[in-house]
């Protein structure tokens, strides 16, 4: 593997940057579930990362709130497999993803305006309820 974790050609993290810590795992394995710390759980410290542009850390500490602890480290945990090794690889590659989700900015949106056909037929759908309306009424006052 790398030396660092390429997520776009603006981003790129060195590895040393990843801190993982394991733990049992209640994942597949059977009996060998209760002897190895399989699962495996990165924290990574994107408040304070040199390699994360500002804009993409803000767009990333608004989006994953509730990932991020106290501290201010992203913190990511799978215990898919039954390998140490290939929970770590996919902690990364979620790492991976949710960066490059938090790289692209959000769309502006557009603000849209009616068609003058939508603004007429709307218009005239109002004024044909209006006079449907206004055929049920009966002056009360000439009774």
């Amino acid at each position: 593997m790398a030396e660092t974790l390429v997520i776009t050609p603006r981003i790129a993290i060195p590895l040393a940057e990843l801190e993982f810590s394991f733990a049992r795992s209640g994942g597949p394995g059977g009996q060998n579930v209760n002897k190895v710390s399989s699962k495996a759980i990165l924290h990574y410290d994107i408040t304070r990362s040199a390699s994360v542009p500002d804009d993409v850390r803000q767009r990333a500490l608004a989006q994953f709130a509730s990932r991020i602890n106290n501290e201010g480290k992203l913190v990511i945990s799978c215990d898919t497999s039954a390998s140490q090794h290939k929970n770590r690889e996919e902690c990364i590659a979620r790492l991976k993803q949710l960066l490059m989700q938090a790289a692209t900015p959000p769309k502006i949106r557009k603000k849209s305006k009616p068609s003058r056909t939508a603004i007429r037929k709307r218009r005239e759908a109002k004024a044909k309820h209006s006079a449907k309306k206004a055929s049920r009424r009966s002056d009360w006052s000439e009774e």
